[in-house]
């Protein structure tokens, strides 16, 4: 079976997270060009948005980029569409049955990667025939499996129910974590937290000093009646914490969250109210790094 870097046409097994409000052109293009496969984060776009992102990522580098697309997107008929008038390469879907756009996808050459965060879902991107399964365990920042596993029990896990190329995501920022889990059986790694503090990183450059400045147990999975979500504590999560201590319903859970609260934290850089998802390994990222000092630490 082919490598990761193969079937990728990439030179080292780093895939960089598709991650909202983080992941625009800039971040996507320097990780393809450090030899990583860099992804364009679409669920913070609108489709013209990641119609413009597309184009300038191809204007910025010459190797392979991919999109990630969640699958819960409102208007994902117009995302997909775009990436397949566009002819980007690989596509990387989460959150959602991977058996929905999987073979629209490969009808039009697309290469595809799926989320997951249980051996389950590993079983049924089996089904749908997708390339690559990227094993997301409890570490890693954004919307979480609410099984909550570790990303050392998962990546054994899903590699003893498949065959197809395996990533592993989730508290891997480190050279010694990427060779882990290397070790654990994956065929390479999904960052994103190290990422999402980058320079190229579109996040806005307090979310991203406050998020150097966390320690250890300073995030907390979250909202888990909706969807799963890490989240550095702030204001905003303690309220949350709060009224799920105390039992709060599903639709005042709903009405607590509100609209566009990652885009007030990660994006505009709102650290009392905004949510400010990210992953564990924060509290180990003390200082400002580019994308090519990340991969100069990673694989020297």
């Amino acid at each position: 079976m082919a490598t990761i870097q193969e079937r990728l046409n990439i030179q080292y097994p780093i895939i960089q997270g598709g991650m909202v409000w983080c992941s625009g052109w800039r971040l996507a293009s320097a990780v393809s060009n450090a030899g990583g496969l860099g992804l364009l984060g679409a669920g913070s776009m609108h489709p013209e948005t990641l119609e413009l992102h597309i184009q300038r990522c191809k204007a910025a580098t010459d190797k392979p980029f991919g999109v990630n697309v969640p699958l819960m997107y409102p208007e994902i008929e117009a995302l997909m569409a775009i990436i397949i008038k566009e002819k980007v390469p690989i596509v990387f879907t989460s959150a959602g049955n991977p058996k929905t756009w999987t073979a629209t996808l490969h009808e039009h050459g697309i290469i595809v990667g799926h989320v997951v965060s249980n051996t389950t879902f590993a079983r049924k991107c089996d089904e749908a025939g997708v390339d690559i399964i990227v094993a997301e365990g409890m570490e890693a920042g954004g919307h979480n499996g609410r099984e909550e596993t570790s990303t050392l029990c998962l990546i054994p896990q899903v590699r003893a129910v498949t065959n197809k190329l395996l990533l592993a995501a989730g508290g891997i920022s480190t050279r010694a974590s990427y060779h882990a889990a290397l070790a654990l059986g994956a065929d390479g790694v999904q960052m994103g937290t190290r990422f999402a503090l980058s320079a190229e990183s579109s996040a806005h450059p307090d979310f991203k000093a406050y998020c150097r400045n966390l320690t250890e147990g300073q995030t907390r999975l979250l909202l888990k009646q909706l969807s799963p979500t890490r989240l550095a504590k702030n204001p905003f999560s303690d309220r949350v914490a709060e009224a799920e201590a105390k039992g709060i319903n599903l639709e005042d859970l709903k009405i607590l969250q509100g609209k566009g609260r990652a885009k007030k934290g990660i994006f505009e850089g709102d650290l009392v109210e905004g949510m400010l998802e990210i992953g564990q390994t924060a509290g180990s990222i003390k200082h400002e790094e580019t994308v090519a000092t990340i991969f100069a630490d990673l694989v020297s």
